[in-house]
């Protein structure tokens, strides 16, 4: 029987100053979309912020507005489960520079117009910055605990290290410290699909009645496939055909696989903005955090007071083991507490957010520390 979807306390943070980021300017009038689950305690010193993926948003563990699905950690958050909302006041916010209610591309510009590609070049550093922003209004001085996976967990290892203060405990999940070279030319690829899409228009597409939905489709098709695993494709699709019974020799799509993606892509476009999609990758692809702190890696975490806990999937390839490890590495040579798991999982770079109960014993037990 599923569970009763959680109650969100849903709200907007209007910043009162600009934004400050790496690129050297300043965003003004930003807004902060985030929910929050549970109670904060009078100590206020049971706050765990969850920083969402690429795609991802503030609904963590409550329907999304907009596909009606339920929240894309509801799993992991909630009553008794392993991030238990009974205990922690969970916040989650919609990064910087998304299309969930926090200021990015599709945003009107103090001019009455969208930004489009006006909107500056963001990186996570900045995305974490606007959190840092939404805690000191939640007067969050600091967090039990900050955990994300994926992009998420690059906004964890960003906080732990920038903002060394702000948390007691840090959980990475299938992240890098930087992004690999093979993720940076698949995040290109789907950037040129969007900018090839002649509704593109130059990103100037609000307003217009055309958007590029086509280009968006393909991106999230390339990206999708860098999710799952070998294992996880072959077991569930194989090459078996979809809905006939022989090929079409034609460009249909023939196979169940084909099918999949498609309907992969078509349902991205009812919830993603193509410039947010572009923005993003583009921060995770300037993502690292050696490079930030003189080119070594143990340098970014010479300040932070955090308790580390790193996990990889042993059929991740986006972001494999040898990501994780190096760093622990780091950590190591800072003198950092740091455990280290990589779980055995079949589905690829998405077990952190599929059914792996090792990752929930993991969760659970590093929380209560």
């Amino acid at each position: 029987m599923p569970s009763t979807p959680l109650l969100a306390a849903s709200r907007v943070l209007d910043l009162a100053q600009p934004l400050p980021l790496d690129c050297g300017l300043s965003l003004s009038a930003v807004s902060i979309a985030y929910e929050t689950y549970g109670t904060l305690s009078p100590a206020r010193d049971n706050a765990v912020l969850v920083c969402h993926a690429t795609t991802g948003d503030q609904h963590v563990a409550s329907p999304h507005p907009i596909t009606g699905k339920p929240g894309w950690w509801s799993r992991m958050v909630g009553p008794g489960k392993p991030i238990d909302t009974d205990r922690f006041f969970v916040i989650c916010a919609n990064v910087l520079g998304s299309c969930m209610g926090t200021t990015g591309p599709a945003s009107l510009a103090p001019d009455g117009q969208p930004y489009a590609m006006r909107f500056p070049v963001i990186t996570i550093r900045d995305m974490v910055r606007a959190q840092i922003a939404l805690l000191d209004h939640l007067g969050v001085d600091r967090l039990h605990a900050v955990v994300g996976g994926s992009m998420g967990g690059m906004q964890a290892l960003s906080l732990a290290a920038h903002w060394p203060e702000r948390a007691a405990r840090a959980m990475v999940i299938a992240a890098t410290a930087a992004m690999p070279a093979q993720n940076i030319a698949f995040q290109e690829v789907g950037r040129q699909a969007i900018m090839a899409d002649p509704d593109w228009q130059g990103g100037a597409y609000y307003g217009t009645g055309r958007a590029p939905d086509a280009g968006l489709s393909v991106a999230r098709m390339a990206a999708h496939i860098t999710y799952l695993s070998e294992a996880t494709l072959s077991a569930k699709f194989g090459r078996r055909l979809q809905d006939r019974e022989s090929k079409s020799f034609g460009f249909d799509a023939d196979f169940q696989v084909e099918s999949y993606l498609r309907y992969q892509g078509e349902s991205f476009i009812e919830r993603f903005d193509a410039n947010s999609y572009l923005y993003i990758t583009r921060a995770m692809s300037y993502f690292d955090l050696a490079e930030e702190h003189g080119g070594r890696l143990a340098e970014a975490f010479a300040r932070a007071t955090a308790r580390f806990c790193l996990v990889s999937f042993d059929t991740d390839w986006l972001y494999p083991t040898e990501n994780s490890r190096d760093i622990v590495h780091a950590l190591n040579a800072a003198g950092l507490p740091v455990s280290f798991m990589e779980l055995a999982a079949p589905f690829g770079h998405d077990s952190f957010l599929l059914e792996v109960p090792a990752l929930d014993r993991v969760m659970a037990g590093f929380l209560s520390q």
